[in-house]
């Protein structure tokens, strides 16, 4: 048993130290990161990253991920996802996220049976608990294990961890995958995922950090972080955003006046808990 009185790294590093092997689904983000920079510390070479590739993961998240791994020094294996080809996917229902991490924990498993990796782990952190997280319901079904959960850590602890470690993106802001940018009952379909990812990257390219592009038809939905809703104050911003919108595809741009909120098109029965 843990004690209660050590630190989160150690905490995280007896939670790793537990198993003999590990293969770690791999994203780039900080949760993920963490965990495969301890593992590789922990286990070495017995460990390594899984990235799975598809239509809902943007390009620039690929290349980053691709370089957190080579600075870490961890091993990534990289596999195409399919989740595209399930048409209960596809239908973009309430539990879509099941069906992308049944995917991806399918692949997780193949991997680590044909690499001789014997546990599974993701970066489901102590936070997520409180979160509509159907991915956790595939984790448990494959008994894919979450080390920072075990080590009961929370998101402030993971990025102050990760940077006391020296994790470049230890502040990233959280990163879902494109298709969470779609209404739950409309379909996903690589065009819809291209647009979202193209008009991100615009608003990226204009300095904007937190964010998140909502599909919504011929309208795009920008939700910025408060703190960075003072720049459009500026008519100049404006029309470069819009700018940057159109050329995704979109034919209106809309701020929406609450400003970003993680899990905005979840559920609305949740809002009854």
């Amino acid at each position: 048993m843990q004690d209660p009185m050590t630190g989160p790294l150690d905490r995280l590093k007896e939670a790793i130290r537990g198993h003999d092997s590990m293969l770690v689904a791999f994203s780039g983000g900080v949760d993920s990161t963490l965990v495969l920079k301890v593992a590789h510390d922990v286990l070495g070479a017995r460990s390594a990253g899984l990235l799975a590739v598809s239509a809902s993961l943007p390009e620039s998240e690929r290349l980053e991920a691709v370089s957190l791994a080579e600075t870490i020094g961890a091993n990534l294996h990289i596999v195409e996802s399919n989740e595209m080809e399930d048409p209960r996917y596809r239908a973009n229902p309430d539990n879509r996220c099941y069906f992308c991490k049944s995917e991806l924990f399918q692949k997780l498993e193949e991997e680590a049976q044909r690499l001789g990796y014997r546990t599974l782990a993701y970066g489901a952190n102590l936070d997520d608990q409180g979160d509509f997280r159907p991915g956790m319901t595939a984790a448990r079904e494959r008994s894919v294990v979450a080390p920072l959960i075990e080590a009961r850590l929370g998101k402030a602890e993971i990025r102050e961890t990760a940077r006391e470690l020296g994790l470049p993106n230890w502040d990233k802001p959280a990163r879902a995958c494109l298709s969470s940018r779609i209404p739950h009952g409309i379909e996903v379909t690589p065009e819809k995922l291209r647009a979202i990812e193209v008009a991100e990257s615009g608003l990226s390219g204009l300095g904007f950090r937190q964010f998140r592009v909502r599909w919504h038809g011929e309208i795009a939905r920008i939700e910025l972080d408060p703190a960075e809703m003072v720049r459009l104050a500026d008519p100049v911003v404006r029309e470069r955003i819009a700018a940057a919108v159109k050329a995704a595809g979109f034919r209106f741009v809309t701020i929406d006046l609450e400003g970003y909120r993680q899990g905005s098109l979840n559920p609305t029965l949740l809002n009854l808990v």
